[in-house]
C-alpha cells in the first residue's frame, strides 16, 4: 500500500465579535474569535492543507477561495468532510492526523477530546487516530502578544486501491 504525508499551516488574527472555533469546537470562554472568510478555524484549515498536500491536490485556497461568497462563514469541519470525499474519489484514505495549535490564551486542553472527535468524524477516523496538541509562543511575536492563533498539521494518507 502506498503512503504519503503532507504538512499544513494556517494562522488568523483574533478579532472582537466572532466566536473562537478550533477543530470544529466553539471555545465559549474565549473573548475573541478568529478573522476569516469562513469560520476562521485555523486548526481545521491547517489539516485541510496537510491532507490536500499529501494527495498532491493543491491547497485550501484553490478549493475554497475567499473570493467565493459560497464559503463566507462556512463551517470548516464541513469543508474538511468535503475534502475527505474528494480524497476518497482520488483513491486516498486518511490514516492519521497530528496537529499543534499555537496561542497564548485561552487554555485549550479542556477541549482536546471534543476536537479529536469532531475532526476524526469528518474524515472517518476514530479519535485515537487524531492527535491535537497545544503550545504557546512564550510571549514572542504577534502570537505571543495575543494578536492571533496559528496551527500546524501533518496528515498521513494511504492508497485505497
Amino acid at each position: 500500500m502506498s503512503e504519503r504525508s503532507g504538512i499544513g499551516y494556517d494562522s488568523h488574527r483574533l478579532v472582537e465579535g466572532r466566536p473562537l472555533i478550533l477543530g470544529g469546537v466553539v471555545i465559549e470562554e474565549a473573548r475573541r474569535g478568529l478573522a476569516g472568510h469562513s469560520d476562521g478555524d485555523a486548526l481545521t484549515h491547517a489539516i485541510i492543507d496537510a491532507l490536500l498536500g499529501a494527495a498532491g491536490l493543491g491547497d485550501i485556497g484553490q478549493h475554497f477561495p475567499d473570493t467565493d461568497e459560497r464559503y463566507a462563514g462556512a463551517d470548516s469541519v464541513e469543508l474538511l468532510a468535503e475534502v475527505n470525499g474528494f480524497l476518497n474519489e482520488h483513491g486516498w484514505r486518511v490514516d492519521h492526523l497530528d496537529a499543534t495549535v499555537i496561542c497564548e490564551a485561552p487554555r485549550l486542553s479542556p477541549h482536546r477530546d471534543e476536537m479529536r472527535v469532531a475532526l476524526g468524524h469528518a474524515v472517518g477516523l476514530d479519535a485515537r487516530e487524531v492527535n491535537v496538541k497545544f503550545a504557546t509562543n512564550e510571549g514572542m511575536g504577534a502570537i505571543g502578544r495575543g494578536e492571533g492563533i496559528a496551527a500546524l498539521a501533518v496528515a498521513t494518507l494511504d492508497r485505497t486501491g
